[in-house]
């Protein structure tokens, strides 16, 4: 855009004496003022819909219109405008994640007050059917798995070699002889123990690992913000 400049100062030409050959206005110095005013004013944007080129800036201090933020039209935005829209999107109470900067949302994106946020810990969404989620902001659950109520089943295996039980012989002698010589039928005879040769062996098998950090599901590590006000 270019600003139009007066070439010829017409009002001075007055005090000149009428002999004076600037005092006449020529028809150049007209038409190039005319033509100065016409370029000026090609180049002008128009007050109502106006068609910018270049990179068009407002003057310091200037207060524009800010639009609603559900404005999708192509109207200038302000500056509240963009606060007003980011503010929409993050409201009091919204999280804010970010996968590799620690800097304050109020530093990064201009407003609110932010706290860091669930430390260590995923989200899950409300379920009101479920006492366990029924409240936001409840917290639980641990990494570390907890053993279930179970039981185990005991394997027996019983190992038979075989084995053979013989009775012992009975003299006829010592039969005949009643308790004559001091000793009884019972004490002149007798059965012969055997050990059975049976084992029992029981075992019961183990299954699975240490619980240290066993109830995690695949995750990852962000920076993580609430915003309080």
């Amino acid at each position: 855009m270019s600003d139009y400049t007066k070439a010829t100062n017409f009002a001075s030409k007055d005090s000149l004496s009428s002999g004076n050959s600037l005092k006449i206005v020529k028809g150049t110095e007209i038409d190039t003022e005319f033509n100065s005013i016409a370029t000026a004013i090609a180049t002008k944007a128009d007050l109502s819909g106006p068609t910018f080129t270049g990179t068009p800036t407002l003057p310091t201090g200037t207060i524009g219109v800010t639009q609603s933020s559900s404005d999708s039209s192509t109207k200038l935005a302000t500056t509240a405008f963009v606060q007003a829209v980011l503010q929409t999107l993050y409201p009091v109470g919204s999280v804010y994640s970010n996968a590799t900067s620690s800097t304050n949302p109020a530093t990064l994106i201009g407003f609110g007050t932010w706290t860091a946020f669930g430390a260590g810990k995923v989200m899950v969404g409300l379920d009101s059917g479920d006492a366990t989620f029924s409240t936001v902001g409840n917290t639980g659950g641990s990494k570390d798995a907890i053993v279930v109520s179970h039981t185990h089943t005991a394997t027996s295996t019983v190992t038979d070699p075989g084995h053979t039980h013989t009775p012992g012989s009975i003299s006829t002698n010592n039969r005949n002889a009643g308790t004559s010589n001091g000793a009884s039928v019972q004490d002149a005879g007798a059965i012969p123990t055997a050990t059975t040769g049976i084992t029992v062996a029981t075992s019961i098998s183990t299954t699975g690992s240490s619980a240290t950090g066993a109830n995690l599901m695949p995750y990852v590590v962000v920076y993580m913000w609430k915003r309080t006000a």
